[in-house]
């Protein structure tokens, strides 16, 4: 289904970008679980947690971890949940591609050190927004999770989330007004880096006034996405969000699109 939007859209939302502090901050691995087959959870703890904040559900942060030869590497992950009361900081790691932190969220244990930098800053979405649509693979489920719980009463939501089977999904805490399609990989025969599974789900909905696209997922698969909304269905670049969390065959690097 094809749809071209009228030019008389209301205002497109902005973007406002709010900065931090660079902080480091040394913490201790207090926890860790499988949330499913496929998505480690760890919780950190420490005084150092002090003063950390993450205002917007789709924040990162850095975390350093050794890589192959012991050299400390950077990586950038979503903060999923803090808890300033209780000085706890929640990270899922998704067990995708095998770089130096996915090695070391399956190997770290409840004991180990661990250390972050940031969030240097957060980006605001603010304006008239009818409608939220949330794709992305596993890698942005830590940010739709937090845009669901943070969402107000009654905010229409439609989530597209392509994992890797139904074992991999996960349930959200919201009083969003929310419809989420899950796109299982493995029933599909398709890799992380497929494009057209999505678009295939995207064809079947109606696009209007007022939708809001936030995108997140393999840089590729990103770029095409945003291609097709832009390009087949007539929306404005205004209207979507899109980054590549990360980029298949390269380490440590994310797409911007803005």
């Amino acid at each position: 289904m094809s749809l071209t939007l009228d030019q008389s859209r209301p205002q497109a939302p902005r973007q406002e970008r709010i900065r931090h502090d660079l902080v480091m901050r040394n913490l201790d691995v207090a926890e860790k679980t499988y949330l499913t087959p496929n998505m480690i959870r760890i919780v950190l703890t420490g005084e150092e947690l002090e003063g950390f904040t993450s205002p917007v559900a789709d924040d990162n942060i850095k975390i350093f971890v050794p890589d192959e030869t012991g050299a400390t590497v950077k990586r950038s992950y979503t903060p999923r949940e803090y808890d300033a009361v209780n000085g706890r900081l929640v990270l899922d790691f998704a067990v995708h591609q095998a770089g130096p932190a996915t090695r070391w969220a399956l190997d770290v244990l409840p004991g180990d050190k661990a250390q972050i930098g940031g969030p240097r800053g957060s980006k605001l979405i603010i304006g008239d927004i009818e409608r939220w649509l949330l794709i992305g693979d596993e890698t942005a489920l830590p940010a739709i999770a937090r845009r669901l719980e943070d969402a107000k009463a009654g905010q229409k939501m439609v989530c597209i989330i392509t994992v890797p089977g139904e074992a991999d999904r996960q349930s959200f805490e919201t009083s969003a007004d929310v419809e989420i399609i899950w796109v299982h990989r493995d029933e599909l025969g398709v890799s992380p880096t497929d494009h057209q599974s999505l678009i295939d789900t995207l064809s079947k909905l109606d696009l209007g006034e007022g939708d809001f696209v936030w995108l997140a997922a393999e840089g590729g698969v990103t770029r095409k996405l945003r291609a097709y909304l832009m390009e087949d269905r007539g929306l404005d670049a205004k209207w979507i969000k899109a980054t590549g969390y990360w980029v298949a065959g390269s380490a440590d690097t994310t797409a911007k699109f803005d």
